[in-house]
């Protein structure tokens, strides 16, 4: 399976690539937005981890143009946040995400994450 990692964090990106190549997945990482929308076509992932505050394209923002691409809007996209409140949970549904992931999260919570969202597909 492959995984697409965008964040500005390097520590959030390295964790979660370690997490996922040790359970066997193919790991894509991008620091932003515009760095995930230049890799995406060469390396179109089943999955997509998104943080929501970052610099230049946020996250929501993100979410929505891949969300409006007809070829991408197939793919399962999970928000990244060290925020937990109601309205920016419901701010993430709203611009299209599947699920909501609190940071930091552990190597079992992105492991449930991915078969939740891969069982949805079958």
């Amino acid at each position: 399976m492959k995984v697409l990692i965008i964040d500005d964090s390097n520590t959030i990106r390295r964790s979660a690539e370690i997490f996922l190549k040790q359970a066997g997945h193919e790991v894509v990482l991008a620091v932003d937005g515009f760095d995930a929308l230049a890799k995406i076509n060469d390396n179109l992932p089943d999955i997509i981890f998104c943080d929501i505050l970052m610099p230049r394209l946020d996250g929501y923002q993100t979410c929505m143009l891949l969300k409006n691409n007809e070829r991408l809007a197939r793919i399962p996209l999970i928000m990244l946040s060290s925020k937990d409140g109601i309205f920016d949970m419901a701010r993430a549904k709203m611009a299209g995400c599947e699920e909501y992931l609190t940071k930091p999260f552990t190597k079992d919570q992105l492991i449930r994450t991915i078969q939740t969202q891969m069982d949805k597909q079958v």
